[in-house]
């Protein structure tokens, strides 16, 4: 689904924004190969004879007058774990009011979540969720009530909200959160990849280390084509400031464009090639599109497990 198809306003309430976020993304599926998918959710299944009778909900039979029994957490059928990287160059671009279409790095990895454990939890998947920045600042394992999703969607809007200067070194927390995970389970990280002191061999070591201990790892790579990719700025003088480290450079953007572009074209097949050795799936997210690569890529995932 594009941004400009959902109704541009501020973000006040993130689980109607990821429900019309997935319900658009639905629309389109007959027109897809994943036609016929079933994005039907249901808390409940039928009563079985000989099943305990422990778990029936009675204030359902008394309107439906069938037997039902509720679903719990254990009964879901995949375990997915959402990771954020919450540093500084993550809050790219400054916005001052974010909407759907005028998203930072972090607002639109914060509804690409969301309408991830929208769709999880029609599916009757449970979701976990893991935050950091210089520090591991949130961790929840992978449930499927509805109470903790709501507890989820509360951290990704004091995301949303909350500005950061913090830099990070993602590979330290990714280590941490691949020993907390137990169960087999899929993983989506988004991060722009960008490390203030270690290189990427630091990182996919611990993205391997998720990949060792059997989790499907799909790495979301989040960036904005327009100025981190083409470097699309007007052709006078400016200050571009590293958010992270402080650094300072004063340059014309039409001196270093093309290359720029280079090294920026080289960095992501670098990304791409670094994550095909590794086997972990490598999405790049242009955050000034909508959110439809972000649920296909789940779609693709879950036939394997």
């Amino acid at each position: 689904m594009k941004l400009s198809e959902v109704k541009s306003s501020e973000i006040k309430n993130l689980d109607l924004l990821a429900k019309q976020v997935v319900e658009g993304f639905i629309t389109g599926l007959h027109k897809s190969p994943f036609h016929g998918f079933s994005v039907e959710f249901s808390e409940h299944k039928l009563y079985n004879k000989g099943e305990s009778t422990r778990h029936i909900d009675w204030k359902l039979f008394a309107k439906t007058e069938k037997l039902y029994t509720k679903k719990y957490e254990e009964e879901t059928n995949l375990r997915c774990h959402i990771i954020i990287d919450n540093s500084a160059s993550m809050h790219y671009p400054i916005v001052e009011k974010q909407s759907l279409d005028n998203l930072n790095k972090v607002g639109y990895s914060a509804i690409a979540a969301a309408s991830l454990m929208e769709i999880l939890k029609r599916q009757r998947d449970a979701v976990g969720l893991s935050i950091y920045s210089d520090s591991y600042q949130y961790y929840a394992p992978e449930k499927g009530s509805e109470r903790h999703r709501n507890m989820l969607l509360n951290q990704l809007e004091e995301l949303i909200s909350a500005p950061s200067n913090k830099a990070t070194e993602t590979y330290q927390y990714l280590h941490e959160i691949a020993e907390k995970i137990h169960r087999r389970s899929l993983v989506f990280l988004f991060t722009d990849m960008f490390q203030t002191n270690k290189p990427n061999k630091e990182l996919f070591e611990a993205l391997r280390h998720l990949k060792y201990n059997k989790h499907e790892v799909v790495l979301f790579h989040t960036y904005d084509s327009k100025t981190e990719f083409n470097f699309n700025f007007d052709n006078v003088p400016k200050k571009f400031i590293d958010v992270e480290t402080g650094l300072e450079v004063n340059v014309y953007a039409e001196n270093i464009k093309e290359k720029y572009a280079r090294l920026s074209n080289d960095f992501f097949n670098e990304l791409k090639y670094s994550c095909l050795q590794s086997k972990i799936d490598y999405v790049p997210l242009d955050i000034l599109k909508g959110f439809n690569n972000v649920l296909t890529t789940y779609l693709l995932q879950r036939k394997k497990f």
